[in-house]
Order: structure tokens, then sequence, then C-alpha cells
């Protein structure tokens, strides 16, 4: 039977992190101000090196491969759009919306393919849709419950439908789409990104059921978390903003299972969530807030999962 959770991980340490324009086109989770390249690639190598020891420290394996300043890949940092692995030996190269993103296959593949467990890749390549501007952004668009096989996917931009198809074709894993918003200037825009607003781990699920505004589409994903006998905490578009909803769980050399934050999701959490959390995993909570206000992502997007 397939397992939730990896003990093994990729993250990218940045070189060059900063704002990205192109993504902050539809990432309204990014905020820029007037502060120094250097500086804000100095905070934000400070805060991954600090969260990369303390994943280090509890036994999970974590490759770290470099980034480098040229060609510039502002967004290296978030490794998880580009790729998905899979137990069974496949690889997804995933169709990237912004155009520096998809420098990062080029830079990072061959470190990836080295360190992936099964011996027969087989390798799935999306990228060609990019050419007609369509993306699937890896498990940053898809949140997948490997156990149950089911692919959860919050349509946007950046997450296409037929791409998402195509996927579960290929995966054998159920399809269940819909559509998540948040709230900005007092429109309703979409969730860049699945990942933001839902997360899975062993035996819970995180969801914030009041961005997907059409109620038979929430109503379908919250059975279907039900069904597949996940407990739900639920969260406010406020704890989403405070990127409550992009956490992962992984596991050690041991088993023991972790659910990894940042401090920022960690404090918006309520007593009865961490205690939700806390049953079957140890939280791992670290402060990003530079990575998380430039880049608009959090722990989850800095981590790409390795089967």
């Amino acid at each position: 039977m397939s397992s939730q959770c990896t003990n093994k991980i990729l993250m990218v340490k940045p070189s060059k992190f900063h704002f990205n324009e192109e993504t902050a086109l539809n990432n309204y989770y990014q905020k820029n101000d007037n502060n120094s390249l250097n500086l804000i690639q100095e905070k934000a190598l400070l805060e991954f090196n600090h969260l990369v020891e303390a994943i280090k420290k509890v036994g999970v394996t974590v490759i770290t491969p470099e980034d480098t300043p040229t060609p510039n890949t502002p967004d290296s940092i978030f490794p998880n759009n580009w790729f998905i692995s899979e137990p069974d030996g496949k690889l997804f190269l995933c169709p990237m919306f912004a155009e520096n993103r998809r420098l990062e296959r080029i830079k990072f593949l061959g470190n990836l393919i080295d360190n992936i467990n099964c011996k027969n890749i087989k390798l799935l390549n999306f990228t060609k849709f990019e050419k007609e501007n369509l993306f699937l952004e890896g498990t940053g668009a898809l949140v997948l419950d490997r156990v149950n096989k089911i692919a959860y996917g919050s349509l946007s931009k950046r997450c296409d439908k037929e791409l998402f198809e195509a996927f579960t074709r290929e995966t054998g894993y159920k399809m269940i789409a819909f559509h998540s918003y948040q709230s900005i200037n007092s429109q309703r825009l979409p969730i860049y990104h699945t990942n933001v607003m839902m997360a899975l781990c062993s035996n819970f699920a995180i969801l914030c059921k009041d961005s997907i505004d059409n109620l038979e589409e929430r109503e379908m994903v919250i059975n279907s978390l039900i069904e597949s006998g996940k407990k739900i905490i639920y969260i406010t578009e406020d704890q989403t903003n405070n990127f409550a909803g992009n956490v992962i769980q992984i596991k050690n050399n041991k088993g023991d299972l972790f659910t990894l934050m940042s401090e920022r999701a960690y404090r918006a959490f309520s007593a009865e969530d961490i205690k939700i959390i806390e049953e079957n995993s140890t939280i791992i909570f670290s402060p990003i807030p530079t990575i998380e206000n430039y880049g608009g992502g959090s722990v989850r997007c800095m981590i790409s999962e390795i089967f």
C-alpha cells in the first residue's frame, strides 16, 4: 500500500531569491517593498538554513542542491511546482505559468533523478503544454491523497482541467476538481494554488471551506475527505492568509511522522487544531517571513517529496 508520506525531500538553497513579478500576476499573497535584493536574499537564506537544519535534526533525508545566480530563477526555493514524484517511479515534469520558473527544471532535473528511490523511472513530460498556455504546477496545483488515490485540484490559471484529467489518467487517481477564491479589494479572485487552502496528512486534512464559493463543490470536497477517513481541520480565510493551509507531513527514517509549517502558520492555528495535528505527529515550525512575504508561499511550497 502506498504511503502518504516520504522520508526523503528536495529543498533548493536560494542564491538570488526576490519578489517575482511574473508570478505576482496571480499570486496575491506576494508582497514587495524597497528592501535591497541582497538583503532579501540574505534573510531568505538564513530562514532556509534554519528550516533545513530543523528537519534534518529529526532524521529526515533532505537533498539541498544550491541554485546559481544565473540564469535568474527567483522562485527556485519552491521546487514542488515543477515536478511530481510518485512511489511507482512515475516522474511528472510540470508545465509552469511563469517563464523564469521553467528554467528551474533545467537546473535541477539531473540532481532529482539521481536521488529518486525507484530504479525504473518513467518520465512523463507535460512541459510541451506551456506553448499552449496550459499549466499544472505540481503539488502546488494538486493536493494528493496517495493512500486513497484521490487528487484534489482547485482550477485556476495554474491548474488546467484538461491537464488535471491527463494526470489522473496516467496515475489512476480519482479527480476532485473545484474552484477556490480569496477576497482582494472586495473582489473574489482565484486562489493560485490548491496547497494554500488545503493540506492532506495521514489522518487529518486542513481545509478552508469558505474559499469554495460553490456550495455543491464545497460539499463534494468535504464528503470526499470524510469518506476517506480524514478528520478535517477547518481554517478561515484569515488563517489561510497566514499559510495555515500550506503545511506538509513527512516521516523520518524510523517512520515517525512530522507536520511541517511556518511559525506564522503555527500561530494562526487554534489550540484545538494543534491538538488534532499532534495526535499522531510532531509539529516542526520555523520562522520564514521573508520567504512568505516576497514569495507568496510557505513551508509546503519549499518541500518536494521524493519517492
